[in-house]
Order: structure tokens, then C-alpha cells, then sequence
């Protein structure tokens, strides 16, 4: 083969390979010269924005089983006289499909300072408490349905200012919703206990078996304000011991809130020198642990 044949062959390949181009020719009368068109170009569709190719996460959030809630209230009062007052409670909650555990505290104390003038005509200034109660309860239920359950409470509490300082309470119940709408709920406990109460000024001891009754309303008012009730009864051969608490909570975000409360504490039997009834008003501010 001559030397220019591999060259020619390599020119003749590149050109059937190369994308075929109109030839335009010049017209004659009478003919009809065809034309190629040109072949179709698809456009690629250009995402905006930067693409986000990992898969979307659907694992299911896991709520947590704890959860909590704290109150914290304060008033101080100087000048002519000087009062101090401090009241606060936190609550904790955990729960699972089958236990219901609860955990709560409360605490109070109030001062006030006097003024006393003695016999040689000097003045004496001093402090005195005039409020200190703390309270601890704890219950434990097992969960038997949706709103039904068997629970074992225990409440004790120390009062420097009752007739009785000392007291503890045991008890055994069965609860359940009575109502379950979407914006109120009532729910109830009922049953046996066994109560230990030590008298304030001589020390003696009464003990002995009581009915328990305990009752839990709520009621959303608004989307961000709630109201809420609840309502100790523990009647037993000697006194009977009553306490209703009702708040009334206004939340500003997802965990805090303003709180206005009022609770009545009532016995009927007490010391010839104290009050059967006992009211407390306050204002706290509220944290919820969720």
C-alpha cells in the first residue's frame, strides 16, 4: 500500500464519524434539493439551590419518661417593719407503660422582726419566725389501663406552727379518670391508710387507720392558661385532715409560667389556742422540666 493510503484511510474515518452538516447547494429550476435537520438537543433541567441527596431521617422521636416542674415565690417587706417570706415546691414524674412514679416536695418560711421595750426603758430588736412547714410525698402506681391503676402513697410533714408538728401517712388506693375531655380532666383516688401524728405541746402520739380520698381537676381555660385543682382528704377516728389546693398558671413559653395560688388547710381537731383553718396566697414562678 503507497505511504499517504493510512493517512487518507484516518481522514475518510474522522469524517464519517463527525456529526452530519447541512450542504447547501445552489437552487436549479425545477429540482428539489433536500436538507438535513438538525438532530434535537435535550436540556438538562438545573436544580437551584444545593441538593440535599442524603435520605430523610423518619426515626420516631422517643419521649422521654421524666418529667418535672419547680415553683419558687419570695416577698420581702423592710422600712417600719421588716418581713420576709419564702414558699416553694418542685414535683418529679417518671413513667413508662406500666409504672407511674411521683416525687414531690414543699416548703415554707416566713419572719418577721419585732420591737420589744424592756422594764429599764431599752429597746430591743429582734427576728422570730413566724412560718416553717415542709412537706415530702412520693406515690407509686401500677398501671392496670389507660386511666385505671392500684397506688401505694406515702405523705410526711413537719409544722412548727400546728397543733400537730410531726405526721406521716400511709396509704393504699385504686384511682381512675372519671372525666376525659379535651380541655378538662377529673381524676380520683380512693382508699385505706394508716396515719401517725405527733401533738405539738405535750408530744403524745396518735395513731390509727383513715379513709384517704384524693382529687385532680384540670381545665384549659385558654391555649396558655390552665387551672388546676386538687383535694386531700384524710378522715380518721380523731381528726379529720382536709387541704385543696387551686392555681391558676399562665404560661410565657414551653417551660416557664406565672402561677397564682390559694391553698386551705383545714383540721378539726386542733389545740384550744390555734385555728381549725389555714390559708396561704401565692405567687410563684413556674419551670417545666419536659
Amino acid at each position: 500500500m503507497p505511504a499517504a493510503a493510512p493517512s487518507a484511510f484516518l481522514h475518510l474515518l474522522m469524517y464519517a464519524m463527525a456529526p452530519a452538516t447541512p450542504v447547501t447547494q445552489p437552487a436549479i429550476p425545477g429540482t428539489q434539493v433536500a436538507v438535513q435537520a438538525p438532530a434535537p438537543v435535550q436540556v438538562m433541567p438545573v436544580p437551584h439551590g444545593p441538593c440535599n441527596c442524603e435520605p430523610a431521617d423518619k426515626t420516631p422521636v422517643m419521649r422521654s419518661p421524666w418529667s418535672g416542674r419547680g415553683e419558687l415565690g419570695f416577698a420581702s417587706a423592710t422600712g417600719n417593719s421588716t418581713t420576709e417570706s419564702l414558699n416553694t415546691k418542685a414535683g418529679l414524674t417518671y413513667e413508662d407503660s406500666d409504672w407511674l412514679h411521683k416525687l414531690n416536695i414543699a416548703g415554707l418560711r416566713a419572719s418577721s422582726e419585732y420591737t420589744r421595750v424592756e422594764e429599764d426603758g431599752r429597746v430591743v430588736r429582734g427576728r422570730q419566725e413566724t412560718a416553717e412547714r415542709y412537706t415530702l410525698s412520693t406515690s407509686s402506681a401500677r398501671k392496670l389501663a389507660e386511666f385505671r391503676q392500684l397506688a401505694a402513697a406515702l405523705r410526711a410533714e413537719s409544722d412548727g406552727f400546728a397543733s400537730y408538728d410531726r405526721q406521716a401517712v400511709f396509704s393504699i388506693g385504686y384511682g381512675t379518670r372519671l372525666w376525659d375531655y379535651e380541655k378538662f380532666q377529673l381524676d380520683l383516688q380512693l382508699g385505706p391508710g394508716y396515719k401517725w401524728a405527733r401533738h405539738a405541746d405535750d408530744k403524745a402520739i396518735e395513731a390509727g387507720f383513715i379513709g384517704r380520698g384524693y382529687f385532680d381537676i384540670s381545665y384549659a381555660l385558654t391555649q396558655n392558661t390552665e387551672l388546676s385543682n386538687t383535694l386531700l382528704i384524710e378522715a380518721g377516728a380523731e381528726n379529720t385532715y382536709g387541704q385543696n389546693d387551686f392555681g391558676v398558671s399562665v404560661s410565657m413559653n414551653r417551660h416557664l409560667a406565672l402561677k397564682a395560688g390559694w391553698q386551705v388547710r383545714h383540721n378539726t381537731l386542733v389545740d384550744p389556742n390555734l385555728k381549725t383553718t389555714d390559708t396561704l396566697t401565692t405567687m410563684n414562678v413556674v419551670y417545666t422540666l419536659r
